[in-house]
């Protein structure tokens, strides 16, 4: 126990201490005198016990923080977990479904190899693939060529697995000497469930605006509905009451794919309207049940069906389609700024009133790697173009200026293109795929 320190009232003062000159203070009874020795030990003992009370309240404190800073590691865990790997990452093929009656479009799902939670990625975005694909060529064994591909995701964000569906490319129907799609038909040939591909991170500036105030339209085009369920499937989890639309443009039942996921979802949710246009229907194919327009999705049909007002509009599919429809959509009234599209292919697409890009005709164009010095004369539709024609080698991917593969080194002159690329390019280079010369041009290749 501590000390008792008797205190004593004076006339002047009640409950202070009195200390006598003597060196005496009253101490444990009225008539028991303390050494000013005692009453120095007395006082470091008080002093010695704040400063125990003190260095225990501070243990304390930071012993009962520990709780609460586990949450601030576990967000900055997770921030990190967010961020977009650099480079490669290995996935597993986990599953493979078609998605359609003809077997020509195929769902892949996969899970990362390492099995750290995915981080999100905005709907409607794509992924790039690593593929070590066998090329066969008449009279010569097999080799394996290394291709880069972009496909879109087609299911809304999950921290698990990722999907995409890849639609087979056979040879065209007018050229059959023409090879079919090399990436394509090795997906659908090739890749087994259990294999493990090379990935990198969700990319691209194709994706919904998050604004639920903003009525959606998406407008797909035959495998151009992969990024819209995406889009779709988002809306419906994050914002059910968004008002969405979908007009999905294709052939026939036979090529409609999810077909029955759609048609569920557009029972059950209100909000969402689903117009699908069949441009050949088959003889079992009724209108009202499978599909609801006959001919083409295009701006006289929107105007037919659309309620006045603002919308956002999404637009994804063949270069035939986008060719039409977005100028279309322009010329009708539809703000740039609420326009929103992307292509299968190599599309060139050219909005009313802007301007022409690409070089006068005789501008040279130097590669200096190849030693080569040529001429634009403008009939091809990209530098990458023009470049395969006259026998240089270049590397190249997607074509779309999506996974930056034929990104190249821009030593002198400026490169244009019709749009903004996907791909973000590094200072001081162009992407050859979509870029045509504004000026002369020395380029690395």
């Amino acid at each position: 126990m501590l000390p008792f320190v008797k205190r004593v009232a004076t006339s002047g003062q009640q409950n202070s201490l009195r200390v006598w000159p003597s060196r005496a203070v009253q101490f444990a009874g009225p008539d028991a005198p303390m050494t000013a020795v005692e009453l120095l030990g007395l006082i470091n003992a008080a002093l010695l016990l704040q400063l125990t009370l003190g260095i225990g309240w501070t243990f304390w404190r930071r012993r009962s923080g520990a709780g609460a800073a586990a949450p601030v590691a576990a967000r900055a865990t997770a921030a990190r977990s967010d961020a977009a790997w650099p480079g490669w990452r290995e996935f597993r093929v986990v599953q493979r479904v078609y998605e359609d009656a003809a077997q020509s479009q195929c769902s892949f799902r996969l899970q990362p190899v390492d099995g750290d939670p995915l981080p999100p990625f905005r709907p409607g975005q794509f992924l790039t693939f690593a593929l070590d694909v066998a090329v066969r060529t008449p009279g010569s064994a097999a080799t394996t060529r290394s291709i880069t591909r972009c496909y879109s995701l087609s299911d809304r964000p999950d921290r698990t697995h990722y999907r995409v569906t890849v639609k087979r490319v056979p040879a065209p129907a007018d050229h059959p000497e023409f090879a079919p799609g090399l990436s394509s038909n090795h997906f659908h040939d090739h890749v087994q469930v259990g294999d493990v591909l090379r990935v990198k991170a969700p990319a691209g500036h194709f994706f919904i605006d998050p604004d639920p105030n903003v009525p959606v339209v998406l407008v797909a085009g035959g495998i151009g509905i992969t990024p819209m369920m995406s889009m779709l499937r988002w809306c419906i989890a994050e914002q059910p009451q968004r008002k969405v639309r979908l007009y999905y443009g294709l052939r026939n039942s036979r090529e409609h794919a999810f077909k029955q996921q759609l048609e569920e979802m557009a029972a059950s949710h209100p909000a969402m309207q689903l117009d699908v246009v069949y441009s050949r229907p088959v003889e079992s194919d009724a209108l009202g049940r499978d599909y609801q327009h006959r001919g083409h999705v295009d701006v006289d049909l929107l105007r037919r069906t659309l309620p006045h007002g603002r919308h956002q509009f999404y637009v994804c599919g063949p270069p035939a389609m986008m060719q039409t429809l977005v100028p279309a959509l322009v010329e009708w009234g539809v703000p740039v700024a609420d326009l929103h599209y992307e292509a299968f292919g190599p599309a060139s697409i050219k909005l009313p009133g802007a301007a022409e890009v690409g070089a006068p005709v005789g501008v040279e164009v130097r590669f200096r790697r190849s030693g080569r010095t040529i001429a634009w004369d403008g009939s091809d539709a990209s530098l990458l173009d023009f470049a395969e024609r006259h026998g240089i080698d270049v590397e190249s991917g997607c074509r779309s200026g999506g996974c930056g593969s034929c990104e190249t080194r821009l030593l002198e002159g400026t490169v244009g293109y019709e749009h903004a690329p996907d791909h973000d390019v590094a200072p001081g280079h162009c992407l050859l795929c979509v870029g045509r010369p504004s000026s002369p041009l020395v380029l690395e290749a």
